[in-house]
């Protein structure tokens, strides 16, 4: 069977994380991605303290099934060569900061005049527009203007950050929902067109419900930690060996379930925490008692106990548990043999496809791996000058 993707191509001029997350994606569907790189590579090579041979491990997780290919974009001959490949491609996928691709040639109004059915997606810190369009922005830049950041931690802790890039995630996922609306719609039109999304408007889109809350009262929702303002418990605590574990009851069918399971018959008793209201007004209390409940037994009773009396809850689990788990182990985990990184793991994409499965994952491509074959292909040559011309005029 065929990926859902194949015989699509991309051209991939992203770098760092959320534009080649979004490249990988389409890979994982099939697409064939020619991730162009300057001479020195793309910066996530080099970002980080982790690295596997020649790659920080961030760029080999965000970068397989796809081609390399070394352009100097810098010269005419590289400018030259990226236009020459557009016009053979379905989707091209950027994320300079406004005025770069001007800068290179490489605009969507240049490649389109070639090639009218191309899909060119942009992806930006801060949009195209505006006076913040050309200032430099990453993932915890956004969290903290977007809001993001104002919504996480507690009072004592102030504003934190989430403990992953979420702003360079969300992006990529709600970019490739964009170019596959555009790839649906050039099939009824066979016209391509440009996909415009910043990170500041994916996050604060992403917010979604918070935002009914500010509009409905005009208040920012608190700082509340691991609890939540609109339904009580909804919270961790901690246990005799020291673990956590999440609980959330947000009916009175789950509240009587947990109460009863922990053996709080205090709370039980307690007719003031009898309605979902009633335990919202009363959250210390509530807390309280849970948060003597789970001192007296460790992790391991817990989860036998609540297991079987049907509550909403999770042991807050360390990554050696995640991913000593079988069904993770067997449906996203991977391990893959590369020239110069060795043997190592990553993450499969987990979305399952029954008539067009995804692709069998490929290592990430060594720097200009790909070079001389993704030329060739599209008969282009470079000569000893570095200046490029079709096979047919060489």
């Amino acid at each position: 069977m065929t990926g859902a993707l194949d015989g699509i191509r991309v051209l991939d001029f992203t770098q760092m994380m959320n534009g080649p997350m979004g490249t990988m994606l389409l890979a994982d569907f099939g697409a064939d991605v020619i991730k162009v790189e300057p001479p020195q590579g793309d910066t996530f090579r080099k970002t980080g303290e982790t690295f596997l041979g020649d790659d920080a491990a961030y760029f080999l997780t965000m970068n397989r099934n796809k081609r390399s290919v070394v352009l100097d974009l810098g010269t005419e001959a590289g400018k030259r060569a990226a236009r020459e490949l557009a016009k053979h491609v379905d989707i091209v996928a950027v994320n300079f900061r406004p005025g770069i691709a001007e800068k290179l040639g490489i605009t969507y109004e240049e490649l389109s005049a070639e090639n009218p059915g191309l899909i060119y997606c942009q992806t930006t810190a801060f949009g195209t527009e505006g006076d913040d369009s050309t200032r430099p922005g990453m993932d915890p830049v956004i969290q903290a203007l977007s809001g993001l950041m104002q919504l996480t931690g507690d009072e004592k802790t102030g504003p934190l950050k989430t403990g992953m890039p979420y702003c360079d995630l969300i992006t990529p996922l709600l970019s490739t929902i964009g170019v596959m609306a555009a790839l649906n719609a050039r099939q009824k039109t066979g016209k391509g067109q440009r996909i415009d999304l910043s990170m500041m408007d994916a996050t604060i889109y992403s917010m979604i419900p918070r935002d009914s809350y500010y509009f409905s009262t005009g208040d920012t929702p608190a700082r509340m930690g691991n609890a939540h303002w609109q339904i009580v418990p909804y919270n961790t605590y901690e246990t005799s060996d020291k673990r956590h574990v999440m609980i959330i009851a947000h009916t009175d069918k789950f509240w009587r379930a947990l109460a009863g399971a922990v053996g709080a018959d205090d709370l039980l008793a307690d007719e003031r925490l009898a309605t979902k209201e009633g335990r919202l007004a009363h959250r210390e209390i509530v807390d309280a008692g849970l948060a003597r409940a789970f001192a007296k037994k460790p992790m391991a009773h817990w989860n036998k106990v609540l297991l079987e009396a049907g509550t909403m809850f999770a042991p807050v689990a360390t990554f050696d548990e995640v991913f000593a788990d079988p069904r993770i182990q067997r449906d996203l985990v991977v391990e893959l043999d590369h020239p110069r990184a060795g043997r190592f793991k990553l993450l499969a994409n987990p979305l399952k496809l029954s008539g067009t499965p995804l692709r069998k994952v490929s290592r990430p491509p060594v720097l200009g791996e790909h070079t001389e074959e993704v030329l060739a292909e599209f008969g282009i040559v470079l000569d000893r000058e570095g200046r490029t011309g079709r096979l047919e005029e060489a």
